[in-house]
């Protein structure tokens, strides 16, 4: 799904941890040594299907499955996903006979906790050296690394945000290939907004993810050198199901120029899911 960084993205915990993280944020004080005090971890699988989604080479309609977890261990805070598309092999599917899965796996690590200190300024929580690495199956693999922090906003309550350098190990032969080119901001949130009385509440998820300055792929015909991905759900939860829908704004999907010889890579976009919780 959805990344952005989502990001985070995003993107969500999903459950009463995130909800109790976003309406306390209490400051992350490491001072005692005891860097395992916020240690938590969580799974689930979501059946994921997008509708007019803007990925390149008309990639609209797919039905997919999402392996999604998180983890929060010592000084490493986890987020990560596996897509496995075209999970009932139709032949209707804009992903049939094509790529079979997409892996993010986005490891933080907490300066905080490296050094046993409270770090939090103003809003600002907890800092992290942040990473993503983005797997396809084919001749896709790049890395961003970067500074992160989780941000006390307004009625959100945490939201994480990173910016990072962006290293291209493999593009489908691009020639940005084994440099780095351009940067990313991301930011996610997970907030329960209605609570009801068995429970289950209703929660704002997404995240934004905005590429800039790849420079080195976009004097090419089929290349941007900026893209943003914009995912906004609106989920109910309980404790061990959830039923979503994202609108999601694609521009220049994958750095991919809008109607420049990848077809449409800006618009909007619609996700349906529903999700089992571990």
């Amino acid at each position: 799904m959805l990344k952005k960084n989502k990001s985070m993205m995003k993107k969500t915990v999903l459950g009463a941890v995130i909800a109790m993280c976003c309406t306390q944020a209490p400051a992350a004080d490491y001072t005692d040594g005891n860097i395992r005090k916020n240690d938590f971890n969580w799974m689930q699988m979501n059946l994921m299907q997008s509708v007019d989604a803007k990925v390149p080479y008309g990639i609209r309609n797919d039905t997919y499955l999402e392996l999604e977890f998180g983890a929060r261990s010592g000084i490493i805070d986890l987020y990560g996903y596996v897509d496995f598309f075209d999970i009932l092999d139709r032949r209707q599917d804009d992903r049939h006979g094509g790529d079979n899965f997409f892996a993010k796996i986005s490891p933080r690590f907490s300066l905080d906790a490296l050094f046993n200190k409270d770090l939090s300024v103003g809003p600002f929580n907890e800092f992290y050296i942040a990473t993503v690495n983005n797997i396809g199956d084919r001749e896709l693999f790049e890395h961003y690394v970067g500074l992160g922090t989780d941000v006390k906003v307004p009625w959100f309550g945490l939201a994480g945000m990173n910016i990072y350098a962006h290293y291209v190990r493999e593009n489908y032969g691009a020639d940005n290939e084994g440099k780095w080119d351009g940067y990313m901001f991301s930011t996610n949130w997970s907030t329960p907004f209605c609570t009801f009385a068995n429970g289950s509440y209703l929660n704002y998820q997404g995240y934004f993810d905005y590429q800039f300055a790849a420079n080195r792929i976009a004097n090419q015909p089929l290349y941007s050198n900026n893209a943003i991905e914009w995912y906004n759900g609106i989920y109910w939860h309980s404790e061990h199901y959830a039923v979503g829908y994202g609108l999601k704004y694609f521009r220049n999907m994958a750095l991919m120029e809008n109607h420049g010889g990848a077809g449409r890579t800006t618009g909007p976009g619609h996700y349906f899911n529903l999700t089992y919780k571990f």
